[in-house]
């Protein structure tokens, strides 16, 4: 018989531990949810697995709360170089026959770059992919960055995400199963230790299945993902090299952990994998050169993940070294326009302006880095106010994002924003996802007095970061600026423009009740 402290001592870890089941229970019902029938009837993509549909939702759940993110960061240059990549990734994709037409129409294949410094890349619900700055710093050619990418691809073109869950989902019964047993054995011997050995053990039981199923998924997009950057066009040698460059910066899976509890297979193994691979590529064994242009890009990731003050004063200073002297071209171009871009984060635009003329003259003979090095000089001047030299650099007529958001940005600042109305009118039609063209285009009528396309335009950028609520509020401002007119002939409203505004706010208002039956992702 016990006595009552120690009848005491007993229930009190037991009470928790039911506390602890009933939660889990409760999350479990959660995931036993029905899918709603309008879910049902929409095509899917396996058994017992997630609709296209439906993972694509979840995705732009997740995407809305990123692009809200502080270290969101949609940089034209870097993000027209890492893009390029993946649209050659999607053409191989679609060739080997991986990216289905059904997933093409329906997922997102968006890249959202943040300013992480850390090295990494994820894949997300619904084809959305999230690149670290960190990554980009540190790859040494397009080779690297498109074997991370073509990875993180094949995580999605195979539905492993889909298939984590409805495995997970299958097996939740037999791990509830085991925390009841070990409720019930702890109540019947009085014992919570006993109780939480069979609890523990149910859910280590289930963890390692997980992770065997995780590996599996590795090493299956570690085989697809080589054959699709190799049909691209880049080369093997790449991939070998990037797996040793995790291996070493960053260690994510070389921690100590025996290998059948690691989610991902040993990075040695994938190391030896890969390397496997090359060797079976005749005829290419030549290490990837660093190229011009990719040294400068890495560059920029490296300062626009905010380093701090003292970093970019040393990246500024780095020219001046005897190292610089006597690193190659393609090194000494990075290290100038890391030095130039710092000093222009530094507002030393004088410094700043003599370090981008002696990355032109580094560059000229290399097209692709003389461009960067020329949009570099006209940030530089468009940061330090001076907009007529900037325009001056800037071609009006480019049909590329990076000079022609830079363009936009100079007609504003010199007055004279007419002539670049029509090219981004002509881009948003064809790429009316991108966030910042329009409020680009929004900055462009406004500054022309066009109060309500300015509005508008405003809206569609909200539209495509998935903000719905604030789209919806600019629409009906745009709406209230038309009845406005009636009274006012100082607003000029143009009625094609106001019917548009009319159909985009009752598709925009049906999205805003969509989004608040959604529970936010956890």
């Amino acid at each position: 018989m016990t006595s009552s402290a120690d009848s005491l001592v007993a229930r009190r870890p037991l009470r928790g531990l039911l506390r602890g089941l009933c939660a889990a229970l409760v999350v479990a019902g959660q995931m036993a949810l029905p899918v709603p029938a309008a879910a049902q009837n929409l095509p899917g993509m396996g058994d017992g697995e997630m609709t296209a549909a439906s993972e694509r939702h979840l995705g732009d759940q997740i995407a809305r709360e990123l692009y809200r993110d502080p270290d969101y960061i949609d940089d034209p240059v870097l993000g027209e170089y890492v893009n390029d990549i993946w649209q050659r990734l999607l053409a191989a994709a679609r060739t080997r026959g991986e990216l289905t037409p059904e997933l093409d129409e329906r997922f997102a294949w968006t890249i959202l770059l943040g300013r992480d410094p850390t090295v990494n890349a994820f894949a997300l619900p619904g084809g959305y992919l999230g690149v670290n700055l960190g990554l980009i710093a540190v790859v040494g050619s397009r080779d690297e960055l498109a074997t991370v990418l073509g990875h993180e691809l094949s995580h999605v073109t195979q539905r492993h995400i889909s298939r984590m869950m409805a495995k997970q989902n299958k097996q939740m019964p037999l791990m509830l199963a085991g925390m009841i047993l070990g409720a019930i054995a702890a109540s019947k011997s009085r014992s919570p230790d006993a109780g939480q050995a069979v609890i523990m053990g149910s859910q280590a039981a289930f963890m390692q299945n997980q992770l065997g199923f995780s590996r599996d998924m590795e090493r299956e997009a570690d085989r697809i993902g080589f054959g699709v950057m190799t049909q691209a066009g880049y080369a093997p040698q790449g991939a070998a090299s990037m797996f040793e460059k995790l291996q070493y910066a960053s260690r994510l899976n070389d921690n100590g952990s025996y290998p059948y509890l690691r989610s991902h297979p040993l990075t040695g193994e994938r190391i030896a994998d890969m390397q496997a691979r090359f060797q079976l590529q005749a005829g290419k064994t030549a290490p990837v050169p660093l190229a011009m242009d990719h040294a400068m890009i890495s560059a920029r990731a490296r300062v626009l993940t905010r380093p701090g003050v003292d970093v970019l004063r040393l990246a500024a200073d780095a020219p001046s070294s005897a190292e610089f002297a006597r690193s190659a071209p393609a090194q000494q171009a990075g290290t100038l326009y890391a030095a130039a871009l710092s000093a222009n984060e530094l507002r030393d635009f004088k410094s700043a302006r003599a370090l981008a003329q002696k990355l032109e003259a580094r560059a000229a003979g290399d097209p692709a880095a003389a461009r960067l090095a020329r949009l570099l000089s006209a940030e530089i001047e468009l940061a330090a106010g001076a907009a007529p030299a900037a325009a001056a650099m800037l071609n009006p007529a480019a049909k590329d994002r990076p000079e022609m958001l830079l363009a936009a940005q100079a007609a504003v600042a010199t007055g004279k924003p007419a002539p670049m109305v029509q090219p981004l009118r002509d881009w948003v039609a064809t790429h009316p996802r991108d966030a910042t063209a329009w409020h680009t285009l929004s900055t462009l009528y406004g500054a022309q007095n066009e109060t309500i396309r300015a509005v508008r335009a405003d809206a569609e950028s909200n539209v495509a970061m998935l903000d719905y609520p604030g789209a919806r509020d600019r629409f009906r401002a745009a709406q209230d600026l038309i009845r406005q007119s009636a009274s006012d002939p100082r607003i000029a409203v143009d009625h094609y423009e106001a019917s548009i505004i009319d159909t985009r706010a009752r598709a925009v208002e049906a999205l805003v009740k969509e989004q608040a039956a959604d529970k936010p992702p956890r």
